[in-house]
This record gives structure tokens, C-alpha cells and sequence, in this order.
């Protein structure tokens, strides 16, 4: 669409069309470039072979003693004007002149110009130098030769000149010129076929669109990539990431320069979101966790023509509506511990009601007083040693739970936390660990056996020694598979073996963002253990979390 709105706003050839033109244009010119030279080469080389020839000829005629001898008699053209004849015909070549030093000549093809006046120049020749030239004699134009015949004290004392017609040249050029133009004919056409085919491939990757079209789509791709706050990756068949825009980069935590262009492995992504990709599948809205966000991805592969072109994958940042679905989940237990506990007050209620109205006062206060007591308790316990109220709300929210599923939550002697010490982490933060972890108790407790009553017990302390807050959440049920251990905080994994399971993946993810660690073990059951440091990462944004 966008493609057609840019092809009715303007005219014009094509990138394909222009380049097919330029390619054309300059095919023509190398061959045609190329043929002249080749032309003027063989031209200047049938010259100079011809200047050859003759030069060979008349030098050896000159150093003939047959010649010498002749010139001895009284009337050498007798002799010489048959002998020129017969080397003439035997060397191919147009002329034999033999001349005195005058030039008056003793020899030539046409008998009636002997004794005639030779026609060129005969200098150089006299002054004991052969030399060639182009002259127009009497049988036209002609390549000759001039060689000076010696006597025995050395003196000049004839001259012979060989030629060679220009015309007989031009025939001989004339048939390596066919030759010439036919090579240079099937060049263009190769070259016209070669670029009309590249031309084609070149029209089919471009789609016809003209260079103004091609940049101004680029530009506005370019800014729409930068421009959203989604995440997009391109990923090839051969699995490189080959597009990663700024979103992508900014929630994977990668710099967007440095990973295009290089494989999956080698990107720094997480593990799980490689793992993902390398399947060739497609994704709807699977949730991944960065070192500090949590991300819902989507794959899409890409295929055209029946080949495989890769895939596209869309992130959306989850990690804000994560943290408040966990909020909302924590809210929904404490309204569900308030609705059990207006339920079990008023039970008891009913009951000291009962033992009013039967007479049995001292009983219904005695009833009434161990009830109290008893649901006190726990409440006194949590906020006389946990001062910081999220982590308090979360422990009274999480025992009403269990406990009305008929759970014990047991809270350990030693535990003490002093709001002050633990101020640099987040709340929803410690929502996210004591509460999955929490969870993740009651579940295991509720699907053990039932031959001891389901119990929880939980510790959060601030280590003296460190300044450590110490997590620590231990239950009664099956426990854990020894070989499971070290996946216990990865993405997927779950006690029910579902593949489902994220919240022991987002307390890894918690404990991790402030460098913490975690310790899984057994101890009649699940022990689970957190250490997060006194302080916060340097440089960490999470710094001042709760001011």
C-alpha cells in the first residue's frame, strides 16, 4: 500500500530501469572503446609488420652478391629486372626497385619506368641508413622500405626499396576487422543478456520502486523501528539476529549496534528467549524474565515463495502489570484472610451466643477469651518482631490463607526485621519473594500425605553478623527432586511439572537484581532460603526503591 501511494506521487524510471540503462550504456561503451582500440592496435601492428617485411627484404637483397655483381656491367637492368621479378613473386611483396645512387632507377613492376627517376626520398638511404616510409609512388600508396647496397671500400653504390601497397594492407586489416566485429557483437550481446537478466533480479528485489521511493520508505522504517517502545528482533534461518531496534535493546539490556549481524548464541540474550528461537516455532505471548524485567514475547515465522525468510519477534515490557497482577494477588488474599476471619468470628460469635442462651456464662466467656487469644497470637508474633509493614502484611496475609486450608504457619523465634535495615528494596519486590515463596509451600504441603499435620514455618531476620535479610520459608510436603535443585528458579519450572511455573523464576529474578543468593535444601520437606545484601548494587536504579 505504501508501495503504490509512493508510485502515484511521482514519476520516473525505476532503481531497476535506471541501472539497467547505466548498465547498457556502459557495456556499449567498454565494447565499443574496446574494438577501437583493439582496431587502432591491429592497425599499428599490420603497419609495423609490413615495415618489418620489407625492411628484412631489402636488407637481404642488399647484402646479395648476385646484386653486387650485377652492378658491375655495363647494363644491369638485363640482369637485375628479371631477378627483382622472380623475388617479388617469391617474397609476396608489391615492388622491387633497384636504383643508383641518383636514383635512376634499374628495375621496376611497369619495364617502361626504368631509368626513370625514383618517386620518395632516398636520403638516408645514400648516407648508408635503411629506413622505411609511407610514400605515394607511381602504383600509389605504399609501405617501403630504402637499403643502401655497399661496395667493397664500403662506398654506396646502389639502393634497393621494397614496398608493400596500402591497399593490400587495408584487405588484410579489412579481414581481421570481421573477425573484430563479430567478437565485439557477441560481447554486447553477453553483456545486454547479463545485465537485462540482473536487471530482472534487481526489479524483483526492489519491487519496481524508483531510488527516491527506496530511501524515503527507509527512512520512514528506520524512524517507525526507533520510534516504538516495542521490542523487535529480526532473527535469519541461519539464526542471526539481523535487526534489533531500540526497544528490543532496551529491554533485553544489549547494545542494539553491537548484537545485529551476530548469532543468537553469541547476542547475550537470555537463555530461555534463545531456546525459544532456535525452535522455528510460533509464539504467542510467552513470558520471558530479563536480569530485571519481565517480557511477553511473540514469534512469527516468516515465509515466502515456500522459503523460510526467518522470524519476527515482538517484546512488550510485562514486568509493570506483572508487579501489579502481584499486588492485586496479594490484596486479593488479605480481603480473602478478612472475609475467613469475619467468617470464623462470627462462628465463634454464634457460639458464645449459644452459651449465653443456655446459661453457661462462664463457659462462653472462657470460650471467647481462648478464641481471642488464639488468633491473636499469630498477629502479636508478626508485628511485634517484623516492623516493616509490606513483609508483615504479606506473613498475616499468607498464614490466613493457609490456615484456612487448614495449614500451621509457624514463625520462628528468631525472627526480627528492622524496617531501617532493609529500606533500598522494593516492596513489591519483597511481595514477590516471601509471597511465591509462601505459595509455593502451601501448594506442596496440600498435596503431601496427611499423616502429619501441614505445617509452614518461616523465618525473616536480618543477619547481625552481614546485615543480610534472611528469607527463609520450610514445609512439611514431599520435598524436592535432589536433580531438580539447580533449575528450581529458571523459567518453567514447577512441582507440578506442568512447565508452567514463573514464580519461583520472578524470586530469582528479585534476589538476583540486588545480587543476592538463594539456597534450596530439605529438611523434612522444601527448605527455600534467600540472602539479599544489606545494600543495593552500585549504580543499581533500584537504589532509594522505597523513598
Amino acid at each position: 500500500m505504501v508501495r503504490n501511494r509512493f508510485r502515484r506521487s511521482s514519476g520516473g524510471w525505476s532503481l531497476a530501469r535506471q541501472l539497467f540503462a547505466l548498465q547498457v550504456v556502459i557495456v556499449v561503451t567498454v565494447v565499443v572503446a574496446g574494438a577501437g582500440l583493439a582496431w587502432y592496435d591491429a592497425q599499428r601492428r599490420n603497419q609495423q609488420a609490413a615495415r618489418q617485411e620489407v625492411i628484412a627484404v631489402a636488407e637481404t637483397l642488399a647484402a646479395t652478391p648476385q646484386l653486387r655483381r650485377a652492378l658491375r656491367l655495363s647494363e644491369p637492368s638485363t640482369v637485375l629486372q628479371p631477378w627483382s621479378k622472380e623475388v617479388q613473386t617469391d617474397t609476396g611483396v608489391d615492388f622491387i626497385t633497384i636504383m643508383d645512387p641518383r636514383g635512376i632507377r634499374y628495375t621496376h613492376p611497369e619495364p617502361r619506368r626504368i631509368g626513370e627517376r625514383f618517386w620518395g626520398h632516398i636520403g638516408p638511404a645514400v648516407r648508408g641508413r635503411t629506413f622505411t616510409e609511407t610514400y605515394t609512388g607511381t602504383l600509389g600508396p605504399s609501405v617501403r622500405a630504402v637499403a643502401p647496397v655497399f661496395g667493397e671500400e664500403g662506398e654506396v653504390r646502389a639502393l634497393v626499396s621494397v614496398g608493400i601497397k596500402v591497399k593490400v594492407l587495408t584487405r588484410e586489416f579489412r579481414d581481421q576487422l570481421t573477425v573484430l566485429i563479430a567478437v565485439a557483437g557477441l560481447a554486447l550481446l553477453l553483456g545486454g543478456v547479463g545485465t537485462y537478466w540482473v536487471s530482472n533480479r534487481l526489479r524483483r528485489h526492489t519491487h519496481g520502486l524508483r531510488p527516491a521511493e527506496l530511501s524515503r520508505m527507509y527512512e520512514y522504517h528506520d524512524a517507525i523501528l526507533h520510534a516504538v517502545r516495542e521490542g523487535l528482533l529480526l532473527v535469519s534461518p541461519s539464526e542471526v539476529l539481523t535487526l534489533c531496534n531500540d526497544g528490543a535493546a532496551a529491554l533485553l539490556s544489549v547494545d542494539s549496534t553491537e548484537v545485529e549481524g551476530t548469532a543468537l548464541a553469541e547476542a547475550g540474550l537470555p537463555e530461555s528467549l534463545v531456546d525459544t528461537l532456535r525452535v522455528g516455532r510460533d509464539v504467542r505471548d510467552e513470558v520471558h524474565l530479563t536480569a530485571d524485567r519481565v517480557v511477553l514475547v511473540n514469534v512469527s515465522t516468516v515465509r515466502s515463495g515456500g522459503r523460510n525468510l526467518g522470524s519476527v519477534v515482538t517484546l512488550r515490557d510485562h514486568t509493570e502489570l506483572q508487579a501489579l497482577t502481584r499486588e492485586l494477588d496479594s490484596m486479593r488474599g488479605f480481603s480473602e484472610s478478612l472475609r475467613s476471619q469475619a467468617h470464623e468470628s462470627a462462628k465463634r460469635l454464634h457460639t458464645v451466643v449459644s452459651l449465653i442462651e443456655l446459661g453457661r456464662t462462664g463457659e462462653a466467656v472462657e470460650f471467647a477469651t481462648a478464641e481471642l487469644a488464639l488468633a491473636q497470637q499469630l498477629t502479636d508474633r508478626v508485628v511485634g518482631a517484623v516492623t516493616e509493614p509490606v513483609l508483615a502484611a504479606v506473613l498475616l496475609g499468607k498464614s490466613a490463607e493457609a490456615h484456612e486450608r487448614g495449614i500451621e504457619v509457624v514463625l520462628t523465634e528468631d525472627t526480627a526485621v528492622d524496617e531501617e535495615a532493609i529500606e533500598h528494596i522494593a516492596s513489591r519486590d519483597l511481595v514477590t519473594i516471601l509471597g511465591n515463596l509462601m505459595d509455593n509451600a502451601i501448594e506442596a504441603v496440600m498435596e503431601g500425605t496427611r499423616e502429619q499435620r501441614p505445617t509452614i514455618t518461616v523465618t525473616a531476620r536480618t543477619d547481625p553478623d552481614t546485615g543480610e535479610l534472611v528469607l527463609r520459608v520450610a514445609d512439611n510436603g514431599p520435598g524436592l527432586d535432589p536433580a531438580s535443585t539447580g533449575q528450581v528458579f529458571e523459567r518453567g519450572f514447577s512441582t507440578r511439572d506442568d512447565g508452567r511455573g514463573l514464580g519461583l523464576a520472578l524470586v530469582g529474578q528479585s534476589f538476583r537484581r540486588y545480587g543476592g543468593r538463594a539456597e534450596v535444601g530439605e529438611h523434612g520437606g522444601a527448605v527455600f532460603t534467600v540472602h539479599l545484601p544489606q545494600t543495593a548494587p552500585r549504580g543499581s536504579h533500584l537504589t532509594g526503591a522505597r523513598a
